[in-house]
């Protein structure tokens, strides 16, 4: 497995490495500080299976920078590994098609149990972050109508609608959702929208943010 680490610090990218060489016995690691560095090694290895990259560094300026880097190189999986512990950030990373958010407090177990569900082609997204927003109402919007109570929400679900919700709210791919339920990605993707559309729910961030606080606890012990 190759993996490209980019961060302008060397002791994160050496604590990631040491993380993800417990977790796969056969890496081959490439590492960058600039986002120049990391756009040039992609460039020459178009086999790399996984990339790690922070927010902030020379280059790579935040949300600019995962667009620009998913839209030069949209068949790379990228996990975001950032300082920033707010809601927002990991949403606004998911918008752009992130396959995980770590933040970098994180313990070492908790950055391993990230890691190793993304390498089982799940995804992995902080709970404890995402779940402070439903402290508090969310700001008010003009164009939306008023919301009704969760559970009668859900009560407009299939069967069907619920497990898919129920499994991308445990962090599973579309992939590992499809596998699960005997599926096709393709129907686990029409599902999604009759869920979004039935819900009044924008867009995949907005959806797997209702999921985790939904159905987040039915995670399975020892999965994170």
């Amino acid at each position: 497995m190759k993996i490209l680490i980019a961060d302008d610090h060397w002791v994160v990218r050496e604590s990631l490495k040491q993380v993800m060489r417990r977790l796969e016995q056969t890496l081959e690691t490439y590492e960058a500080e600039t986002f120049g560095e990391a756009a040039s090694i992609l460039a020459q290895h178009d086999d790399v299976d996984l990339m790690l990259v922070d927010l902030v560094m020379p280059g790579f300026d935040a949300f600019n920078g995962l667009r620009k880097l998913r839209a030069e190189f949209p068949d790379v999986p990228v996990v975001v590994v950032s300082v920033h512990e707010d809601v927002d950030h990991v949403l606004r990373s998911l918008e752009q098609g992130v396959i995980g958010y770590i933040p970098k407090s994180s313990g070492g177990e908790e950055i391993e149990r990230a890691l190793e569900r993304v390498l089982a082609g799940e995804v992995s997204f902080p709970r404890r972050i995402i779940e402070r927003s439903t402290a508090a109402p969310p700001p008010p919007r003009a164009e939306a109508p008023p919301t009704a109570p969760a559970e009668r929400d859900l009560d407009v679900l299939t069967g069907r609608e619920r497990d898919v919700l129920s499994l991308l709210g445990r962090g599973y791919s579309v992939k590992r959702i499809a596998q699960e339920l005997e599926l096709s990605t393709q129907t686990i993707r029409v599902h999604l929208g009759n869920v979004m559309r039935k819900l009044n729910i924008r867009d995949r961030s907005e959806a797997v943010h209702y999921a985790i606080r939904h159905f987040g606890e039915s995670v399975p012990a020892g999965r994170g």
